[in-house]
């Protein structure tokens, strides 16, 4: 932990449309005020202030000029805000999204902290999970960077199963260009039952469970202690499907592994600083409770 205060304040923000509910703000300015820096993180609502996602670009612009370190990024800009970057990460060319934007000197730089979130909090979560055989509902931007997590960990087979099968076909065929290693398929949901009597795990990657979408992505019935499940639903925490999923015997990781995990990354982008990922993470459960 640094015991001195840095020698210059940060002025972060998240910009996006309805972020005004996000915990990131309170995240990172308690895990700052850890390490005695000067940190200010501000929402940016592009609807509250009558701003088009379309002009993220002048967003940006504004932002440097108003000495801003550091941007978050969310819905619906991840992919509009690219054209406008110096310079884009590796792993964030390969998703065709950013979430934190760093100004770098003169330069933009653009990164992605949702896979790796994903892939460091489902080690944390479910160490020694089988991954030979994994299902994945969404293949929406969660769902695009959780599959490139998931092959990352090295899991042999994964299907995408969406109720519009040509997005998730069209993922599975992204997935499959960039990890040759692995069989990457997609289906429906009328092909779960089937998929979930012998896979070794399931993701959920749609907003189904989330405060203002209650309610389980998939029958009950269909749960079985041989599968663990995973949900990257983070409010609530205990979803309807984790519920579920724990009265039949599966091991469980809720969506706070990877919230915590995708902020710590951008944090340490962001200010240089190593965050403490269990501090961080004991504060974003308080947040959320």
């Amino acid at each position: 932990m640094t015991t001195e205060p840095s020698a210059r304040p940060f002025l972060v923000g998240l910009v996006g449309v309805g972020v005004g509910p996000s915990l990131t703000p309170a995240l990172h300015m308690a895990e700052a005020k850890a390490h005695g820096l000067d940190y200010l993180y501000r929402t940016v609502d592009l609807r509250e202030i009558g701003v088009a996602p379309e002009r993220i670009g002048e967003v940006l612009t504004w932002a440097r000029a108003l000495g801003f370190d550091a941007l978050n990024v969310t819905h619906p800009c991840k992919q509009l805000v690219i054209p406008h970057l110096d310079d884009v990460d590796a792993a964030a060319a390969t998703l065709g999204a950013v979430n934190t934007v760093v100004f770098d000197g003169p330069r933009t730089v653009g990164y992605n902290t949702d896979a790796p979130g994903f892939a460091t909090g489902f080690a944390e979560g479910l160490p020694g999970a089988a991954t030979a055989d994994v299902v994945m509902l969404g293949a929406g931007g969660a769902g695009t960077a959780v599959g490139h997590a998931l092959l990352g960990l090295g899991a042999g087979h994964l299907t995408v199963v969406d109720v519009d099968v040509d997005r998730a076909t069209a993922l599975a065929g992204e997935l499959s260009a960039r990890h040759p290693e692995a069989r990457v398929d997609a289906a429906d949901f009328d092909k779960l039952a089937v998929l979930l009597s012998h896979a070794d795990g399931v993701v959920h990657c749609t907003p189904t469970g989330m405060a203002d979408h209650p309610g389980l992505p998939f029958e009950e019935t269909l749960l079985h202690p041989g599968l663990w499940v995973a949900d990257i639903v983070y409010r609530p925490l205990d979803t309807a499907l984790l519920i579920a999923a724990r009265r039949a015997g599966c091991r469980t990781l809720d969506g706070g592994h990877m919230a915590v995990h995708q902020a710590t990354t951008a944090f340490h982008l962001i200010t240089g600083f190593a965050p403490d990922a269990a501090r961080m993470s004991r504060h974003f459960r308080d947040l959320v409770s």
